[in-house]
């Protein structure tokens, strides 16, 4: 991955995680198709995996403005490619070990997973803030 294709990348997979987790969710809960008629309460009354999968889809999307908003910066300000890569590639990653730690119900490994995913985007606007 490298250049602007690999950043249009990284937000595109970013942007279609948290629909991994939704996927899970609803497969797990029993969705069926009449639940389509209001999927919120559907996933407001699921227990167990679904709910885990349905919290790690939100937090998911929760994630993603902070993400998306550094890794455009970055690009704008002209941080160097390589930087942007790969730390858009490690929140990435984390991101999937933060999901799976949630499906596994591993509370602390998954707290401490989060903080390291957030520490990705935050770092890349402190490298902005001090270049200006």
């Amino acid at each position: 991955m490298s250049g602007i294709n690999g950043i249009i990348y990284l937000i595109l997979i970013a942007c279609l995680l948290p629909y991994a987790f939704t996927v899970i969710a609803k497969i797990a809960g029993g969705f069926r198709i009449k639940d389509n008629q209001n999927p919120r309460d559907f996933m407001a009354h699921t227990t167990g995996l679904a709910a885990r999968a349905h919290a790690a889809q939100q937090n998911s999307f929760e994630s993603l403005p902070l993400f998306i908003a550094a890794i455009l910066m970055a690009e704008y300000m002209v941080v160097p490619q390589s930087v942007v890569i790969l730390l858009g590639s490690a929140y990435l990653v984390l991101r999937v070990i933060y999901g799976i730690c949630y499906l596994l119900n591993l509370a602390t490994l998954r707290s401490v997973i989060w903080f390291l995913s957030m520490a990705c985007p935050i770092f890349l606007l402190v490298m902005i803030i001090r270049m200006v």
